[in-house]
């Protein structure tokens, strides 16, 4: 699949050229626009047990758009939140994402959740990951730009939950304190991924829960009786 991605990372948009007959599956609200040869077609992918769990257990949309090619054109594609997005080619290969960085991939990919375990229970993330897997191309996004890092066997990383974007099948994860029970109430820091390799991990340069932490307070109140 031809692809491009435009001006990143802060506003990246993902520009996808299409063959007559070749289609892009996205997420629904991620399209920016599209030539007038685009077809569209909604469906909960995956069936209506896949498509529920997806959305009330991965944070995804109950339904996917795909754009198909009646002739050839190009559909762009972004995120709802301000950052990079990453292409990646899986062959076979299974990668593990947090909720809310799918964007679009191949129609042959498929996007399923996982169970992350008890020990991910105060994760602010959640206790699902969404599993994509498949051959073809799977795009990601971020908050911020996306910063990789390649692990070596046994190699431990410690990233805050709130800047995990995805990673590598047979990546180690689990959610721990930062440190003792006083560390975690006032550092500032709170919960963190252990990620254990060998294998790729993305991370994003901002957190969503951080921002949200600065901003709500900024919001007047409504004083009024």
């Amino acid at each position: 699949m031809e692809h491009e991605v435009l001006y990143r990372p802060s506003y990246s948009l993902l520009k996808v050229r299409l063959q007559q007959g070749e289609a892009v599956c996205a997420e629904a609200g991620a399209m920016v626009s599209m030539s007038g040869g685009i077809e569209i077609q909604t469906a909960a992918k995956g069936g209506l047990f896949g498509a529920l769990k997806r959305s009330m257990l991965g944070g995804e949309s109950f339904f996917v758009n795909t754009f198909k090619a009646a002739n050839a054109g190009e559909a762009t594609f972004a995120p709802a939140l301000p950052g990079d997005i990453r292409a990646l080619e899986l062959k076979g290969q299974t990668v593990y994402a947090q909720s809310g960085a799918y964007i679009a991939s191949s129609p042959e990919i498929q996007v399923d959740t996982k169970w992350g375990g008890a020990k991910t229970f105060f994760s602010r993330e959640g206790l699902f990951l969404l599993q994509i897997s498949g051959t073809g191309a799977v795009f990601l996004s971020s908050y911020g730009a996306i910063h990789e890092v390649d692990l070596e066997a046994g190699q431990k990383y410690i990233v805050d939950t709130g800047h995990m974007v995805a990673f590598a099948e047979g990546v180690g994860y689990s959610v721990k304190r930062v440190g003792g029970l006083k560390s975690t109430l006032f550092s500032g820091e709170g919960l963190v991924c252990e990620l254990t390799g060998p294998g790729k991990i993305m991370i994003q340069s901002r957190s969503a829960d951080a921002f949200l932490s600065w901003l709500i307070p900024q919001i007047p109140k409504d004083n009024r009786r």
